[in-house]
């Protein structure tokens, strides 16, 4: 086997708009994790205990 033949077509097939496209879905995730965030922080203990998280779960990031 040569060493041509063992070589991917088009090692790098990313363009930039699929880069701005991932970026704009990373933007995306973010908005939704930051908004999920704040209605969750205004929950009670109580609350938060009910549907199996606590106040540090919410405050966690990542």
């Amino acid at each position: 086997m040569e060493f041509d033949q063992n070589r991917a077509a088009k090692p790098f097939d990313v363009t930039l708009l699929d880069m701005v496209r991932g970026t704009g879905r990373a933007i995306k995730r973010w908005r939704a994790r930051r908004e999920t965030q704040k209605i969750l922080s205004h929950l009670s203990d109580a609350q938060l205990r009910d549907i199996g998280l606590t106040r540090h779960d919410v405050c966690r990031k990542g």
